[in-house]
């Protein structure tokens, strides 16, 4: 074997053991723990795009029962026009930081901005398998807005 030879395979097998170590390195990072907020971003995200199975997996216990009780009353199809439809309004929105309730359960304040009002709920949170989860949401609260979205610049 001449020395280009055995140069060429060295070169191979030093990127072969890099390329091994950087993807075991990789599977060995934990990941990140999922954020409450992370639950109501893909509730929001699955609603937008009218994913009914989506929409419906960011609930658990009465909340998810009652909502797959109007998706069988109302027919997934019409359930996921309603999704799209209520949230195509929402220009933006705010999260508070989550608030310890009891053990596995937090509170998240989220302002809907849209754009003629804001409008603030609480949603009540709650671990369910290792993630978390919307068990309850109180009802919505107009916030006063000092300049409307969207207002130019002046």
């Amino acid at each position: 074997m001449n020395a280009d030879k055995k140069r060429h395979i060295a070169t191979v097998l030093v990127i072969g053991l890099l390329a091994g170590g950087v993807y075991f390195l990789q599977r060995k990072k934990p990941a990140s723990d999922p954020q409450p907020q992370d639950c109501i971003y893909s509730m929001l995200d699955a609603a937008r795009s009218g994913n009914v199975a989506g929409y419906l997996g960011s609930y658990t216990g009465e909340m998810a029962g009652a909502l797959r009780q109007s998706v069988r009353e109302t027919g997934e199809a019409a359930f996921a026009k309603y999704l799209r439809d209520t949230n195509a309004s929402i220009k933006g929105l705010a999260l508070q930081a989550p608030q310890a309730a009891s053990g596995e359960t937090v509170n998240v304040r989220v302002e809907y901005i849209y754009q003629d009002r804001n409008e603030a709920q609480t949603m009540v949170l709650q671990r369910d398998g290792g993630v978390w989860k919307i068990a309850r949401v109180d009802g919505a609260e107009r916030v006063k807005t000092l300049v409307p979205y969207g207002t130019p610049v002046q």
